[in-house]
C-alpha cells in the first residue's frame, strides 16, 4: 500500500520541500517533472497547483496534500483538515487576501463597490464576502497579473499578499482583508478512515509540526560556576526548564537549553558577563512536544 501526496507546485513549492527534508524526508525533482522523489517507499508524491489540490483529495485521487485554507474554501472542498501548518513563500506567518484599488480611487470602504467590477483569482471566497456585506458586484476572474488590471479594465482587486510590497509597487491601496489563510495538511475522507493510511499522516503530521517548531529555535549548551548557576537560569526564556547536571570534581554545571534564536543575540552577552564558559549555539532540526 501507497499514500498518494499532492504538494503544492509553484510558490509553496520551495518551502514545502526545505519542510519535508528539514522533517526527515530527503525530497528532489528534476526542472520538468511533475513527480518529486522521497526517501520513502510508501509514498508517492505529485506537483500539482495548489488552487487544484483539495478538489483531487476530496475526490479521493490522492489521499492528502498541502494546500491553502483559501483553495479549500475556493473548492467548497469537503476534506479532513488533519494540520495547520503555518508557513509560507516569504516566511513564517499567514497569508491575507486583501481587496484593493488605486491610491486615487474614491473607493474607500466595501459599501462603494456596489455595481462595480473586481478581478481576482478567488471568484466564489469574494463572491460570499460580498453578500455576507449586502454589496452586488461583478466579481471576474483573473488569470494572472492582476494588479496591473486597475483601474484600467476593473474598479477593485482581490488579491493575495504576504507582505504588502507588490501592491505599494503597483500603487494600490488596501481596503479591507478578505481573509487569512496558512498551509492545511487535508486528507481524503475515506483515505482518512484507513487505519494504515491515517498512522502513515499521523506520524508525518508530528515530524513536520517538529521541523516547523524548530525554524525559531535553537539550542544553547554552557558551563555555569555553582555561584552564578540560579542566576543564569534567571535569564533564559527557556522552552521548558534547562537541564542541568553538575560537572564531576569542582563547582561548576554543564546547562542545556533551547530557546528563541530571536532573542539568542541578547543572551549571550549576558551570558558571558555572568562568567558562563563553552557557550555552544547549535541549530535544531526538530523540536517535539
Amino acid at each position: 500500500m501507497k499514500l498518494k501526496v499532492a504538494l503544492p507546485k509553484g510558490s509553496l513549492q520551495e518551502a514545502t520541500f526545505n519542510l519535508f527534508r528539514k522533517a526527515g524526508y530527503g525530497i528532489s525533482v528534476s526542472d520538468r517533472s511533475y513527480f518529486p522523489v522521497i526517501n520513502d517507499d510508501e509514498m508517492d508524491c505529485m506537483l500539482i497547483r495548489a488552487q487544484e489540490i483539495p478538489r483531487y483529495v476530496q475526490d479521493g485521487i490522492l489521499d492528502m496534500g498541502l494546500t491553502g485554507k483559501d483553495w479549500i474554501m475556493e473548492n467548497r472542498a469537503d476534506v479532513v483538515e488533519v494540520a495547520d501548518l503555518l508557513y509560507a513563500k516569504a516566511g513564517m506567518k499567514p497569508v491575507r487576501w486583501v481587496l484593493a484599488v488605486p491610491q486615487d480611487s474614491d473607493i474607500r470602504s466595501v459599501k462603494d463597490l456596489e455595481g462595480k467590477r473586481i478581478a481576482t483569482e478567488l471568484v466564489d471566497a469574494t463572491k460570499d464576502y460580498l453578500a455576507a456585506r449586502g454589496v452586488k458586484a461583478t466579481v471576474e476572474f483573473s488569470w494572472g497579473a492582476t494588479e496591473v488590471k486597475v483601474p484600467h479594465l476593473v474598479d477593485a482587486i482581490v488579491e493575495l499578499t504576504e507582505t504588502g510590497r507588490s501592491l505599494k509597487a503597483n500603487n494600490l491601496r488596501i481596503v479591507d482583508d478578505i481573509l487569512q489563510s496558512s498551509t492545511k495538511l487535508i486528507v481524503n475522507k475515506e483515505a482518512w478512515q484507513n487505519e494504515w493510511k491515517r498512522t502513515k499522516i499521523e506520524n508525518l503530521v508530528i515530524m513536520l509540526k517538529g521541523a516547523l517548531r524548530a525554524e525559531d529555535m535553537v539550542g544553547l549548551k554552557m558551563n555555569v560556576p555553582g555561584d552564578r548557576l540560579e542566576e543564569v537560569i534567571s535569564i533564559l526564556p527557556a522552552l521548558k526548564k534547562p537541564t542541568v547536571s553538575q560537572l564531576v570534581g569542582n563547582n561548576w554545571y554543564s546547562l542545556d537549553t533551547i530557546v528563541s534564536s530571536r532573542v539568542v543575540r541578547d543572551i549571550i552577552p549576558q551570558l558571558k558577563r555572568m562568567d558562563a564558559q563553552g557557550i555552544v549555539e547549535y541549530p535544531l532540526n526538530k523540536v517535539i512536544d
